[in-house]
């Protein structure tokens, strides 16, 4: 009967750079043929002018820059998922806190400014979707990501583990 009582806990986790090596956008832009120092001069660039939260460069880069809005459609975000290289033992991790430990109740979810759809299909198979939340985006009838819908990142991280712990 004891163990009916466990204390739970959230288990929240970025992406980019701590579930895996490499920035989703450094893979989307190697996939392009967009040179990476173009792609991190960009990125940069943002960051040192306040213009996007810190993480969301790709985001805008998608929504904003011509050389990824008329280029990436959604099943580009979905190919670069699967090409990204996952740290090791990333299942073994979701696992053991799935499966807990003796009195403890993990409940584990990935919150990124990375596409959902990069994190999703990287994560297929080990992380259920409705645990994994990234940037969203609004596709027009033609593919072409039309607007974001939600930035995961920074007061954007906040606002969705807020949503968790209600």
């Amino acid at each position: 009967m004891a163990d009916a009582f466990f204390k739970k806990y959230i288990f929240a986790s970025d992406f980019d750079q701590t579930l895996s090596f490499n920035d989703s956008g450094y893979v989307l832009s190697e996939m392009l043929g967009i040179p990476l120092e173009e792609f991190e001069r960009k990125a940069v660039g943002m960051a040192g002018l306040n213009l996007v939260q810190q993480g969301a460069e790709l985001a805008y880069l998608l929504l904003h820059d011509p050389e990824f809005r008329t280029r990436v459609r959604k099943e580009h975000l979905h190919e670069v998922g699967k090409r990204i290289r996952l740290k090791q033992d990333v299942h073994l991790l979701y696992r053991v806190l799935k499966e807990g430990i003796a009195g403890y109740h993990f409940d584990f979810y990935v919150l990124s400014a990375a596409p959902v759809e990069v994190i999703r299909s990287a994560l297929e198979g080990i992380v259920p979707p409705d645990h994994i939340y990234g940037t969203e985006f609004a596709y027009d009838s033609a593919g072409e990501i039309e607007r974001i819908v939600r930035a995961v990142a920074g007061y954007g991280k906040v606002a969705v583990l807020d949503q968790l712990c209600t």
